[in-house]
């Protein structure tokens, strides 16, 4: 499943957590790249990502418990 990661609403993002769970739940995404895509995200840019279907809402989760807005590109 794709989906853009449109931006995150924290008052106080924890820049880590949104690194680690990217790093988590995005299908062949390092440490580096993920950090990468935190900065872009905590920017204000969209990011596209793929997750894997199979954890899908336990991923969709994860991102709405760090205030991360998504849209659905493709499942």
């Amino acid at each position: 499943m794709k989906i853009n990661l449109l931006s995150c609403d924290a008052a106080r993002p924890d820049k880590r957590a949104i690194t680690k769970c990217i790093t988590e739940i995005a299908s062949n995404v390092s440490d580096s790249l993920a950090k990468e895509f935190t900065d872009i995200l905590l920017e204000g840019d969209a990011v596209d990502i793929e997750i894997s279907d199979k954890n899908s809402a336990s991923d969709l989760r994860a991102l709405r418990k760090l205030d991360i807005d998504y849209e659905i590109l493709e499942e």
